[in-house]
């Protein structure tokens, strides 16, 4: 079998992180991993916080954020007037859900690629106002126009409040064309969330292109900022209906003002952000993405070799941009939430590699990620490791 070769590395890349070098980091889609630069930027920042606590936070901080939102929605492609920071993409759901009004007879619509912290935001805002969860399946081999054609078909205009659909899922690494199924959400009257966790930094995106009434994707992922720093992007006729999960003192200034300002939230991340920005285009935003890409295709294939799993059976539902990619595991192994979590942490003491494992549709999945500090290397020692583990039950 022939394993595509892996891609030069970018020289110096691995220098600008500070992770651990005696473990492979192979999930950075988990929690990214924050360059030492930007490391730095958040900290003077801190400096400067705690050396006047009460002049940093009232003395231009509101200034200080909206000028980053707009730093950072032009990256994203999206409107700063339209976009809110907030602390995760889990976070800007669960403030789209509560902000909808839901009623008895209402239903959120979403698929079985979503992410599981969103599912539970879903259910317990249809369990507060008696609304229902309805979850499409989605085959993991179906095309773009087989998903718009599922979604087509489970809309139910009048009832279904919200659609909730994955620009790039966490489960499944895969790509989802949220830009003609928000047209087709469109035409029947039912907006759209697009829950773009994994997109900032990774995929080449304009937002504003993309016609969602609601978009929240993570920065501190793909995008290099420190953790907790998510955008929000809300359609024009949505934005005045768009309330806080808490209430604070920019209450009134409408929104975004009034999503971004929670009192004594440490700000430092955001304000930070756009050093994360700096590092991606100094390392250049294309050749990151190609190379993290192909890495991830080569982890694959090698892992996937190493398994027994033939080329034609290893996905591909994200595409050659994709810096995601999954190999099946045998069946009967990590089915389970439990059962995946088990053997992460197995691998991760026994094999001192960091993956992701999630069980998904009955079947055990291991996600690989490509990052500009990982080697082949790393796939390959995780290739000739794993066999053994997995065989040990």
């Amino acid at each position: 079998m022939t394993v595509p070769r892996p891609p030069e590395p970018i020289p110096g890349a691995r220098l600008l992180f500070s992770l651990d070098p005696s473990v492979s980091y192979l999930n950075h889609g988990a929690f990214g991993a924050v360059p030492i630069g930007v490391q730095r930027a958040q900290q003077r920042l801190r400096d400067e916080m705690e050396a006047n606590p009460l002049r940093f936070f009232t003395q231009g901080l509101v200034e200080r954020i909206a000028h980053t939102r707009r730093h950072l929605a032009t990256f994203l492609g999206a409107d700063p007037d339209g976009t809110a920071l907030v602390g995760n993409a889990t976070t800007g759901a669960a403030v789209v859900l509560q902000s909808l009004g839901l009623r008895a007879d209402d239903e959120v619509l979403t698929t079985d690629h979503g992410y599981g912290a969103v599912a539970f935001a879903v259910e317990r805002e249809c369990a507060r106002t008696g609304a229902t969860h309805r979850c499409l399946p989605v085959p993991l081999d179906a095309g773009d126009e087989e998903i718009v054609e599922i979604v087509r078909a489970g809309l139910r205009p009048g009832r279904t409040r919200l659609l909730i659909v994955d620009q790039l899922t966490s489960p499944t690494a895969k790509l989802f064309p949220t830009a003609a199924i928000a047209g087709v959400a469109r035409e029947r009257g039912v907006p759209v969330l697009v829950d773009a966790a994994h997109a900032p930094g990774m995929l080449p995106i304009s937002v504003a292109s993309i016609g969602a009434d609601f978009w929240v994707g993570n920065l501190h992922k793909w995008a290099y900022a420190p953790r907790g720093t998510a955008a929000l992007v809300v359609s024009e006729p949505w934005r005045e209906r768009i309330q806080p999960l808490v209430v604070s003192w920019e209450q009134h200034g409408g929104y975004p003002a009034r999503v971004e300002w929670q009192a004594t939230l440490d700000y430092t991340g955001w304000l930070a952000a756009p050093a994360g920005l700096f590092t991606l285009r100094s390392l250049g935003v294309d050749r990151v993405r190609a190379h993290n890409a192909a890495l991830a295709a080569y982890g694959q294939r090698v892992v996937g070799d190493a398994l027994g799993v033939a080329p034609a059976d290893l996905p591909d539902p994200g595409g050659p941009t994709v810096a995601m990619r999954l190999v099946p595991l045998p069946p009967g192994v990590a089915t389970t939430v439990d059962a995946a979590h088990e053997l992460r942490a197995r691998i991760a003491e026994r094999l001192d590699a960091e993956v992701s494992v999630a069980g998904w549709n009955g079947r055990g999945w291991l996600r690989l990620c490509g990052q500009v500090y990982n080697t082949p290397e790393e796939y390959d020692r995780l290739a000739i490791r794993l066999p053994t583990l997995l065989a040990q039950g």
